[in-house]
């Protein structure tokens, strides 16, 4: 008599993946807020504050641009993570999961499919707005791209755990929703992403902002899509490109950690 052999964790989280990439696309209000709400924020903020930076071949605009576009996949993983992953333990999505076959890491996996996905278009749809409103030079040097690669890899990581432990602690759905954007938009303020140069900011602010992720995602961002001469406008005057895969893989270990730690199938007990 055989014996039915189900399909490995990974395959099943494949098989996930694509079933989250389609919900996600069913949910239309989700959609345009997901993708338009960092990019109008990069057409409203760099047409208001667009100049030329004395003495250099770049605009402000360009500047915010680039930082922009990695604060949007902060938004895109870790606000997105944490409130979807509070809405399936909320729905009792989780604990009917935990009951079925399909092992935690495949629901995961699926996760993390669908956080590729859409970070990976945030990224293209705000490089063609900056590129298409501001000038900004889309990168076309192997160094530059390698750097993109990296920091996009380390970046998604780092917040989607992040946005793992967030939904893991926080009751609701609602909870989640305004937990994430205090988090996001207060660190979007303090790490120079709507302030050019980040050097305008007082720098006890900096520093704070140094101890997270988003100032580092995107300052490694700018390094791409900006041209050397900019570096002088960051608070170490270059790019310390070193400093952001030291910060950003410190940040992929503490946010696995804290996952595992703060991680509930259910609210019960909570």
């Amino acid at each position: 008599m055989s014996t039915l052999t189900l399909p490995g964790t990974f395959s099943l989280g494949l098989v996930r993946g694509a079933a989250e990439i389609k919900q996600f696309f069913r949910i239309r209000e989700q959609v345009i807020f997901t993708f338009a709400f960092p990019s109008l924020l990069m057409i409203l903020l760099g047409s208001m504050l667009n100049s030329s930076m004395p003495g250099m071949a770049i605009t402000t605009g360009q500047v915010l641009a680039a930082g922009m576009i990695g604060s949007g996949i902060v938004s895109t993983s870790f606000t997105s993570i944490g409130i979807n992953l509070a809405s399936d333990r909320e729905l009792g999505a989780l604990k009917r999961l935990r009951g079925t076959p399909m092992p935690a890491a495949s629901y995961f996996i699926g996760k993390i499919i669908l956080i590729g996905f859409t970070s990976i278009a945030q990224v293209v749809l705000m490089s063609i707005v900056g590129s298409l409103l501001f000038d900004l030079e889309l990168p076309t040097d192997p160094v530059k791209l390698l750097t993109a690669a990296w920091v996009f890899l380390l970046g998604i990581t780092s917040c989607t755990l992040l946005g793992i432990a967030l939904g893991s602690v926080t009751r609701t759905v609602s909870g989640a929703v305004a937990v994430a954007n205090l988090i996001y938009i207060a660190l979007q303020f303090i790490s120079g992403v709507f302030v050019t140069p980040i050097t305008e900011l007082p720098k006890v602010m900096v520093d704070i902002a140094s101890f997270f992720p988003v100032k580092w995602i995107c300052q490694g961002f700018r390094s791409v899509f900006l041209p050397a001469e900019a570096a002088s406008q960051e608070m170490a005057g270059t790019w310390e490109l070193p400093m952001v895969a030291l910060v950003l893989t410190a940040w992929c270990a503490a946010g696995l950690l804290l996952a595992k730690l703060t991680f509930r199938w259910s609210n019960e007990g909570k």
